[in-house]
């Protein structure tokens, strides 16, 4: 676990420049921006983030959050993940090792937690030599509101 584990606020400036500092990288106003809209809106993608950063800071390119995040997932504070037909999703890495769900109708992606045992907790029926160390699942499959919709429609 680290500094940030059940979290589901808006972190402050003040945690968010702490958290980049523990990671040995240089606090600036676009990184503190970034990682305050990650921890409010996790599975967020590049898009939506700069789009927040820009509220808050006014001029910040695309390019820079790309690079942000980029530094960001090399210390290991921000996981990337890249569902099939979906534009990439970023969140705060919290260490616990969780999956997601997403819906085929809308696209929303909700945390689920990982199947009892150890991490990396899903293993597989041959490692064919590999150490594994992290197992991503992506359950898919239809919410609740888009499965109402579906029945009204029908």
């Amino acid at each position: 676990g680290g500094t940030l584990e059940g979290m589901s606020t808006m972190i402050d400036t003040d945690v968010a420049a702490g958290l980049l500092r523990e990671h040995s990288l240089r606090v600036t106003a676009p990184r503190v921006a970034v990682l305050r809209e990650l921890s409010a809106h996790p599975h967020a993608d590049v898009d939506t983030i700069t789009r927040a950063t820009r509220e808050r800071l006014g001029s910040v390119s695309t390019q820079a959050v790309y690079d942000i995040l980029g530094a960001l997932a090399a210390q290991g504070m921000v996981r990337k993940f890249e569902p099939a037909g979906h534009p990439a999703r970023y969140e705060l890495e919290l260490g616990d090792n969780h999956h997601h769900l997403v819906c085929r109708t809308c696209g929303t992606m909700v945390d689920v937690e990982c199947a009892p045992g150890k991490a990396p907790c899903l293993d597989a029926a041959d490692d064919h030599g590999f150490a594994i160390d992290e197992a991503e699942a992506i359950y898919w499959g239809t919410c609740p509101d888009c499965a109402a919709s579906a029945r009204v429609d029908a």
